[in-house]
């Protein structure tokens, strides 16, 4: 690896280091009860929102009213974004003349985007006009990532009180995560992309000759490009910070006129890490404890960094069967260096590699390069990412309650190993908790893998995989991870648009969100209501570096117990079948 690229992932790094204790404390005077920053401002635009919805903001919520008011703001939601497409050719700003979505798409984009996955089966410049975009889409990524940060404001709450019944109002929280973060950081990175080269028009696409036409003055239509427009900048913002991943455009972050240059694309990875690593600062200030904060911080790191310096120096060493072939890998001034297959040469390898970690590591899945064509072991990282439950450091909010269900799984391990009753911040874990924990844990892989196993056993499936053996299976494994762990980035390899898989994947996307979101309000419920004890030399102290690194070794064990026959069949068996070189 080359200067450039550490220095890339230190400014990455000082970022993230930057703005989670600022946007960490920040987040938690506005989840808390008293009064928070900019209230003179936002106060007032609030409260016009609560008499137009006649919304009470005194009043709270038990669990099940939060999960069905959730789930009621969802459905209405996604009802919207079906409309808008099946009628996108007769509404406005469709400057294109793009025709209705087709229904089974419609259905697939829909769930995909109610559920905060933006799984996109489809071209986005030439599917989606620029109001199916904005109305249908866009707007779904401020709920759906607003709903994740509540509900993990829900889950502190759940811990932080005792023999109390309410976890707060689902209502409030949403239109304050909208109104003081999501808007505010998203108007101003519009504005900055803006400034770099992001497109933000209403207008069609524009005919243009390529550089081939001009070279040999060939007038035929074949080498005519059409440059796509539209409301771009306002886009991308809220893209990377709700962790949402579906782009404007079919590349994605690759999209010059999306994620321009190598600046723009530093600042995109900041988004969409900087509220998942922003949440567990937010979690030891409304606890009272940054100690605690500190081992669901550290162990989110930790294990993303892990990631990352494993896929991006694999990347930039470079494809062991290019060099069999005397092609040149090594960093020149001509030459980026590394492994540029599948690759965009503006950001090389270390750029590609380092958003393939941070778009798994969250549930953002907005790709800038094409992951099958990693070297095996750099393109199982962003599958095990997923597999993970993506809490490395996760998604807005989701990311968060993850991890603290990991918390929860090491504390009840540890109390049966020392033959006392696990305690978390004072509060038993007893057996009604750890079944809720139970099903939250199982959900996910079952889905996974029983949708993958049925998949491959279908043969009118077979056409959407492009490749066979293990790297076929690779493909169809991460389809469904992505889906069910609402990650959305596919392994480029993969064709979903058929009937088939707009079900599958939908209803995979549904049950992932959903099925994960209730057993974890659920246990919500459960611990708001228990009584706090006192911390005797009996109890597993939970904020030493010891119960940190039991910590990562229960995610990383468990994840690796549940999908390890996965992962043996596809990357590694690749991999060793390659013979390609690790070290």
């Amino acid at each position: 690896m080359t200067l450039s690229s550490w220095l890339e992932i230190l400014f990455f790094l000082g970022l993230l280091a930057l703005s989670t204790p600022i946007l960490g404390t920040y987040m938690a005077k506005i989840y808390s009860n008293g009064p928070a920053p900019g209230d003179r401002v936002f106060l007032p635009v609030e409260r016009f929102v609560y008499r137009c919805c006649r919304i009470d903001p005194e009043s709270e919520q038990r669990w099940r009213s939060y999960v069905m008011s959730l789930l009621a703001y969802t459905l209405v939601g996604g009802l919207l974004t079906y409309a808008v497409l099946r009628w996108q050719a007769h509404l406005p700003l469709d400057p294109d003349h793009l025709a209705d979505v087709p229904p089974g798409l419609t259905f697939n984009t829909a769930i995909s985007f109610m559920t905060n996955t933006n799984w996109t089966n489809y071209t986005g410049e030439s599917t989606m006009s620029q109001l199916s975009q904005m109305l249908g889409l866009v707007w779904h990524q401020f709920i759906s990532g607003a709903v994740g940060m509540a509900l993990a404001a829900a889950f502190i709450r759940a811990l932080v009180r005792r023999r109390q019944t309410t976890l707060g109002n689902f209502w409030v929280d949403t239109v304050r995560t909208c109104t003081r973060i999501l808007i505010p950081i998203c108007f101003v990175f519009a504005v900055v992309f803006m400034s770099q080269g992001v497109i933000q028009n209403f207008h069609a696409s524009t005919k243009v000759d390529t550089v081939a036409a001009q070279a040999t003055h060939d007038p035929s239509s074949a080498l005519i490009q059409e440059v796509p427009g539209g409301p771009v900048a306002s886009m991308v913002p809220i893209e990377a910070l709700g962790d949402n991943g579906g782009g404007y455009f079919d590349a994605n972050f690759g999209h010059p006129s999306e994620n321009p240059n190598g600046l723009t694309n530093v600042l995109i990875l900041w988004l969409l890490c900087m509220i998942p690593f922003a949440f567990p600062w937010t979690f030891g200030k409304m606890i009272g404890s940054m100690r605690q904060a500190w081992v669901v911080l550290s162990a989110m790191s930790i294990l993303f960094l892990i990631s990352i310096l494993i896929a991006v120096p694999l990347e930039n060493r470079g494809n062991p069967y290019y060099s069999k072939a005397h092609v040149t890998q090594t960093a020149s001034a001509n030459n980026p260096g590394g492994n540029l297959e599948g690759k965009d040469i503006r950001f090389g390898a270390t750029g590609s590699a380092l958003n393939a970690a941070a778009i798994t590591g969250t549930s953002t899945g907005g790709a800038s390069s094409g992951e099958e064509s990693y070297v095996p072991i750099a393109g199982a990282v962003p599958l095990f990412n997923m597999m993970l439950g993506e809490v490395t450091p996760g998604g807005t909010g989701t990311g968060l309650y993850g991890m603290l269900i990991f918390v929860l799984i090491a504390v009840f391990i540890g109390g049966l190993m020392v033959g006392r009753t696990p305690m978390y911040l004072g509060k038993q874990i007893l057996a009604r908790d750890m079944k809720l924990v139970a099903i939250y844990i199982l959900v996910l892989p079952t889905t996974v893998l029983v949708f993958a196993a049925v998949s491959i056993l279908v043969p009118s499936t077979a056409a959407s995989v492009s490749s066979s053996g293990p790297h076929g299976l690779t493909e169809m494994v991460y389809a469904f991870t992505s889906a069910a762990h609402n990650n959305g980035s596919c392994f480029c390899g993969f064709s979903g648009d058929t009937t088939y898989y707009n079900t599958t994947l939908a209803i995979s996307m549904w049950v992932g969100r959903f099925f994960e979101i209730i057993p974890a309000l659920a246990l919500a419920g459960s611990l708001v209501r228990k009584r706090t004890y006192a911390v005797t030399t009996g109890t597993i102290r939970t904020d030493t570096v010891l119960f940190t690194i039991m910590v990562m070794v229960v995610v990383v064990v468990l994840v690796g117990l549940t999908y390890f026959p996965a992962l043996a069949l596809g990357p590694l068996a690749e991999h060793f079948a390659g013979h390609f070189g690790l070290f």
